[in-house]
């Protein structure tokens, strides 16, 4: 039902998305926009760019008086540093990045590595970042929120396990978005090594989703399945080479399931009429992360992923002169050394952008007024999960 586009390029003039499917009457804050969007820049290990650019978004269309209008939205960041143009600022490359897609794009594509890696970069997630605050507060009408924090900077990781959003909210004080103090340290100490070294460093961060209701997505068409749009969504995200729904054990991830017994990985349904929104029945634990067979039960969703460092060194890897063929060193651009605290807030935007899509394909078209009469309807309907199907029988 939400169908996000985006353009732009690293030192374009901006990058622009267009959100299409957002219900009318909904109030848009572009503060709150702001936020997440500086959320998206800091972060300890982040390059000199952060401090060229300051994003704000502004929008441009399908927002009238602070609302919605049921069109879609479309919404603008400016880059500071625009210089596409500029060809001594920004030369032609000859010399790909290992584990960049300046090489491979540049073969499927025909363009320059500079015209594959002006899009390919990190900074296309800006639109990702704008678009997911709408659909986060679009979400918040319904009682839903969503938050991440980082467990692994490198060697360094932590096995905090917060069991809702709220419980996330504390990463926004640390530079590294990690809940234990003591291990944000050592992942400091870890982003200080490899800037030594002329490295980079990748890690894993978490999004945790709470008040996500039983019922989304679909357990009949793989291709509405939650957890396969939430795994396509958060791998479309620039270097994250593995996503894990759920916890299946202290300290691991959903990966761990390869190892365990099913008594240990599936989570017991007791009888709870506190859970609400899972119909009155709950879980014991939420190993599954809030997902069972494609379909949200009404926990807590879990989404982790693993993000690769990035390929930009300052000792740069063996590469080849694509116009010589001769061996030579790997291009250099500025960049991060480490960023994954700022990825953990992307995968905050593009986890929001699939609930808010399972969402609206749940409730339909309409006005947000009327949705919200559909999702009390839904609510109620979840007590009686086996009575349409019962009835028919006879």
């Amino acid at each position: 039902m939400l169908r996000l586009t985006t353009a732009g390029e690293s030192h374009g003039p901006g990058i622009t998305c267009i959100l299409a499917g957002m219900p009318a009457g909904l109030k848009i804050d572009t503060e709150a926009i702001d936020r997440d969007l500086a959320r998206r820049q800091g972060g300890y290990g982040r390059g000199g760019r952060m401090a060229i650019e300051t994003d704000t978004v502004e929008v441009l269309a399908g927002v009238r008086l602070g609302l919605t209008t049921g069109a879609p939205v479309s919404l603008f960041v400016k880059n500071r540093d625009s210089r596409l143009d500029d060809l001594e600022k920004t030369p032609e490359l000859h010399a790909p990045r290992p584990g960049h897609a300046d090489l491979a794009g540049s073969q499927a594509t025909g363009a320059s590595i500079r015209d594959v890696l002006e899009r390919s970069s990190a900074r296309e997630t800006t639109a990702r970042v704008a678009a997911g605050a709408v659909a986060r507060r679009l979400l918040a009408e319904f009682g839903i929120s969503v938050a991440g924090h980082v467990l692994r900077i490198g060697p360094a990781s932590t096995d905090s396990a917060p069991g809702s959003a709220d419980e996330c909210a504390a990463a926004d004080s640390s530079d590294v978005r990690c809940l234990d103090a003591a291990v944000a340290e050592k992942m400091r100490a870890a982003i200080d090594a490899a800037r030594e070294r002329g490295d980079s460093l990748g890690g894993v961060f978490e999004v945790v989703a709470s008040g996500v209701p039983a019922g989304l997505g679909s357990c009949v068409e793989s291709d509405r399945r939650l957890d396969a749009l939430l795994a396509g969504a958060v791998m479309s995200i620039p270097a994250i080479k593995g996503v894990e729904i759920g916890r299946a054990r202290a300290g691991a991830g959903g990966f761990a399931v390869a190892e365990l017994p099913g008594s240990e990985v599936h989570d017991e349904i007791v009888s709870d009429a506190s859970a609400e929104r899972a119909g009155g029945y709950a879980r014991k634990t939420n190993r599954a992360g809030g997902i069972e067979g494609g379909v949200s039960n009404g926990m807590p969703v879990i989404v982790r992923a693993a993000m690769k460092p990035i390929p930009t060194l300052t000792k740069p890897l063996a590469s080849v002169d694509l116009r010589t063929g001769e061996p030579v060193s790997a291009a250099k651009e500025r960049s991060d050394v480490c960023a994954v605290p700022a990825a953990s807030v992307v995968g905050e935007a593009v986890v929001a952008l699939v609930l808010a899509g399972a969402l609206m394909e749940r409730l339909g078209t309409g006005g947000l007024a009327e949705l919200k009469d559909r999702f009390e309807s839904m609510i109620e309907r979840l007590s009686r999960p086996c009575e349409e199907s019962d009835a028919g029988r006879g």
